[in-house]
């Protein structure tokens, strides 16, 4: 039985020489690549508990992508580092066969950690505003750098059971949508090979050990604007010589609700969320202006683009109709495109994971409205890229919320409780990335070398 729990056993032959059987196994590669990962375990637990307790903000992963770096190194890969300011890039070569590329992130969030774990985050760091925050790996992309170093050095110990190019891409900034983009921007598509797929994974809530995804649309776009909103101050006592900053932000917050509600099919998807009003400092000061800030998920680029038309139409509107001095200000601030798993490529990997994995451990998942820069890989070398969810929730304390109907209770991604449970997350997380990178570069059974008696 493959460590994973697969239904599919090793591959048999028979032998005869000089009148004599002998039934022979052959291995299968991931099973032989995998067979050393208890070996490993005890320096990838120690690698997540240093990376979770030294958390680094976006664009400033400078430690992380060091220890990373360096674990790529003493495994025989190519190293380059600083890819779009942090980004590392690590390139086995093995032979002639296909390019594939697998991905983490690495960044964490400003986020005060509350999980109470002995190796939970102490630290703070200054964000892009100059302000002094607290800093939590809140996302699991300490776990993804531990999924990958894992991953890459147990398959550049097997490497007679595999040919091709192994590309492996520790990215800065997913949380700030900055990181692929700027590794993109820096010459990643000219300076190292074209991928045949690019593949990578995401941490979740759902049992520890199960495996979800889907071919198609599996994470949202998301688009985050800052609204600025004119008027003209005045003495709360005298609001008829003002133009109410906060009386034109609140009706432009109940209109944009509507967007939703009204202007998009039911048969269709999306989120308008208002994540931040602003507006003067003291109960009898009508101030100036006020500052919206919202966030859009779609999973439609037609969707998209009338939520985003709207949304200025209606800021627009709500601004003129109080008698605003100027036009309201719309700045983006960050946005992630769609990704969307190319169906030829999934049901590769889904096939692979099938002789690896218990039916029971792999699921078909709906599309999450969380967002991911992961898509912009594929995007920017025009190959199929595939993307799934790793369950990271302690297995009976999931089947206990379920059975309950509140599983939206459990500590969830950007929350300061969020903490995977470690086994058998940890696990998990490098097994399917080693299945998977096999689903492309193993070797058929007649080339490897993979035979025991």
């Amino acid at each position: 039985m493959p460590r994973g729990g697969g239904s599919a056993g090793p591959v048999y032959a028979v032998v005869i020489d000089e009148g004599t059987s002998t039934e022979v196994q052959f291995m299968r590669p991931a099973d032989e690549a995998l067979a050393n990962l208890d070996r490993l375990l005890p320096d990838l637990e120690a690698l997540y508990t240093d990376v979770h307790a030294h958390p680094e903000l976006s664009m400033q992963e400078t430690r992380t992508a060091s220890l990373a770096a360096d674990r790529l190194r003493a495994a025989g890969y190519d190293v380059t580092t600083g890819v779009g300011t942090t980004g590392v890039v690590g390139l086995l070569r093995n032979g002639t066969g296909p390019t594939v590329m697998l991905r983490a992130d690495m960044d964490a969030l400003p986020v005060e950690e509350r999980t109470g774990l002995p190796y939970a985050s102490k630290g703070t760091a200054t964000d892009r505003g100059g302000n002094t925050v607290p800093v939590m790996h809140a996302c699991g992309h300490d776990m993804h750098v531990t999924w990958l170093v894992g991953a890459s050095r147990l398959l550049a110990e097997v490497r007679r059971l595999w040919s091709g190019t192994l590309m492996v891409v520790f990215q800065p900034a997913e949380e700030t949508a900055q990181g692929a983009r700027a590794m993109v921007d820096d010459g990643l598509v000219e300076r190292f090979p074209r991928p045949d797929v690019v593949l990578g994974q995401h941490v979740m809530v759902g049992a520890a050990g199960d495996i979800g995804g889907r071919a198609g649309t599996i994470t949202s776009a998301a688009d985050s604007l800052q609204i600025r909103l004119f008027g003209r101050g005045a003495h709360g006592s005298m609001p008829q010589a003002s133009i109410d900053p906060v009386v034109m932000a609140a009706a432009t917050v109940i209109r944009l609700q509507t967007i939703v509600s009204r202007e998009v099919s039911p048969n269709e998807a999306a989120v308008v969320t208002i994540g931040s009003l602003q507006a003067g400092t003291k109960e009898n000061v009508i101030p100036d202006e006020a500052i919206i800030k919202l966030n859009v998920r779609t999973y439609d680029a037609g969707v998209r683009e009338r939520v985003l038309a709207a949304i200025e139409r209606i800021v627009r509107a709500e601004s003129a109709a109080s008698g605003a001095p100027k036009p309201p200000e719309i700045t983006p601030l960050d946005s992630y495109p769609l990704v969307a798993n190319d169906p030829r490529a999934t049901q590769r990997l889904v096939d692979a994971f099938r002789g690896y994995f218990s039916a029971g451990r792999l699921t078909q998942t709906a599309p999450t409205s969380a967002s991911e820069d992961f898509g912009s890989f594929g995007a920017a070398w025009h190959v199929p890229s595939v993307f799934w969810f790793v369950g990271g929730t302690d297995p009976d304390t999931y089947a206990k919320a379920k059975a309950a109907g509140e599983v939206n209770k459990l500590p969830s991604n950007h929350s300061p409780y969020f903490a995977p449970v470690l086994h058998p997350t940890l696990e998990t997380g490098v097994q399917t990335m080693v299945v998977g990178a096999l689903a492309w570069l193993a070797k058929t059974e007649g080339e490897s070398t993979g035979v025991r008696a």
